[in-house]
C-alpha cells in the first residue's frame, strides 16, 4: 500500500536526497572536477556541469530506491521537478567554490547576495565559512526540493 501522508512522502525524500546528495557530492564526485567546479571560463563550467550530471543521477537513484522500497507512491514528474530543482540550484551553488571570500563586483552573484546579507565578515575571515554556506544551502533547496516531491 503506497503511502499517503505528504509529510512522511516529505521526509523519506529528504532522507533518499540527502543520502544521494553526500554520495554524490563526496564519494562519486571526481577530484578533478571538485579542484576545478569554480574556476572561470569553459572548462570550470564544463567541470561543475559534469559534477551535477552525476550528483543529480545519485540522488535520483536514491530517490527511485526510496519510492520502491517504501511504496511511497512518487509521481514522476514530481520526481523530475523536484531533482531537477536540487541539480540546477546545485550548480549555481558550486560555481562559487574557491570565491565566497572575494568581494567586489566580479564575484559571483551568489556570494555577493552572501556578503550583502551580511556574511561577508565570516567569509573573508574564516577559510571553513565558504564550504559550510555552501552545504548549508544545498540542505536548505532539498528540504524545498522533498517539499515538491511529495505533493501531487
Amino acid at each position: 500500500m503506497p503511502v499517503t501522508s505528504i509529510g512522511a512522502r516529505a521526509a523519506a525524500a529528504y532522507a533518499a536526497l540527502m543520502a544521494g546528495h553526500d554520495i554524490g557530492d563526496y564519494v562519486i564526485q571526481h577530484d578533478n572536477d571538485a579542484q576545478a567546479k569554480g574556476d572561470l571560463g569553459p572548462a570550470g563550467r564544463a567541470a561543475c556541469a559534469r559534477h551535477c550530471l552525476t550528483y543529480t543521477a545519485t540522488q535520483a537513484a536514491a530517490l527511485y530506491a526510496a519510492n520502491r522500497v517504501l511504496q511511497l507512491g512518487i509521481r514522476p514528474g514530481r520526481a523530475a521537478a523536484g531533482l531537477a530543482l536540487s541539480g540546477l540550484t546545485h550548480y549555481a551553488i558550486d560555481r562559487c567554490a574557491g570565491h565566497w571570500a572575494e568581494t567586489g563586483p566580479d564575484a559571483p552573484a551568489l556570494v555577493r547576495a552572501a556578503h550583502a546579507i551580511g556574511k561577508e565578515q565570516w567569509l573573508t575571515r574564516d577559510p571553513g565559512a565558504g564550504p559550510l554556506l555552501d552545504q548549508a544551502l544545498h540542505k536548505g533547496v532539498i528540504a524545498i526540493a522533498a517539499a515538491v516531491i511529495a505533493t501531487h
